[in-house]
């Protein structure tokens, strides 16, 4: 699969009235196994496109439920060659775009051109950089455009017009809106002014919009469902994959939420 593709989900589901349902989860949490039972578990019920995050060992932008499930995964000894593997087991079965989500430093210390080469090997669709700012992306966006892969921006609160026309310049496949300012983690509300944000993104950058950080419930998801192309769920989800790794009932938990994000999306 390719960046176009990436495109074609959101045509497809536009298409059909539906937003894209896009769980995150990270790698190696709490082993590579069980990274690839869950992602099988995703494509099998609902996920359009799927997040996955590369364990880092200071995750700034993540809040303590995702700071822990990264701490889990380094203990397990999982690296981005092994996430990388990971990825390829899954798509040598299943079609739907894995969005490799991490910090610079980890693709920086495989080699950038190694990373982008290996990546399109494994079947990554898109590459998301949380720390990387545009203006020092060129280099690195051109590398992973020439394997294949759409490289994924975020823009946030704060960011104005100015940066976010540096962000279309770079960005393919959609933005990622962060809804709040501050770290990753399960939110009630967005912020009133969400939006009006969203609204002059889409009005300005011809990409699909997903909206993430704090979408914790179908109640948000149904308040923006006019407003978005799609929905990243992060920490309400591994929140609860913490919990199912511990008990049986924390598995039933995981899964209805799972499968009720999902309906909320697609309007099932």
């Amino acid at each position: 699969m390719n960046n176009n593709q990436v495109i074609e989900v959101f045509k497809r589901l536009k298409d059909t009235g539906k937003k894209a349902f896009i769980p995150y989860i990270t790698a190696g949490d709490p082993n590579l196994k069980q990274t690839l039972e869950i992602l099988d578990f995703f494509a099998n019920n609902g996920a359009d496109i799927i997040e996955l995050g590369v364990p880092f060992s200071d995750p700034m932008a993540d809040g303590p439920v995702i700071q822990r499930a990264m701490e889990r995964a380094l203990k397990s000894g999982t690296t981005l060659k092994k996430i990388l593997q990971t990825i390829k087991d899954f798509k040598d079965r299943y079609s739907v775009p894995i969005v490799l989500m991490g910090y610079y430093n980890p693709f920086w210390a495989f080699g950038i051109d190694d990373f982008a080469k290996a990546a399109r090997d494994a079947g990554v669709d898109a590459v998301l950089t949380v720390d990387l700012p545009p203006e020092e992306a060129k280099g690195f966006t051109v590398l992973l455009k020439n394997e294949g892969i759409t490289p994924i921006f975020l823009a946030t609160p704060v960011t104005d017009e100015k940066r976010l026309l540096k962000i279309r310049g770079v960005a393919a496949g959609f933005i990622y809106f962060v809804s709040v300012t501050g770290v990753t983690g399960e939110r009630y509300a967005l912020p009133e002014d969400t939006e009006e944000k969203v609204g002059w993104i889409k009005r300005n950058i011809e990409l699909p919009l997903v909206l993430g950080f704090g979408i914790s419930s179908p109640k948000i998801i149904h308040e923006f469902y006019l407003s978005v192309d799609g929905f990243v769920v992060g920490s309400a989800l591994v929140r609860r994959w913490e919990r199912a790794c511990l008990s049986e009932e924390g598995i039933s938990e995981f899964r209805i939420f799972f499968i009720e994000m999902a309906q909320a999306c697609h309007r099932e």
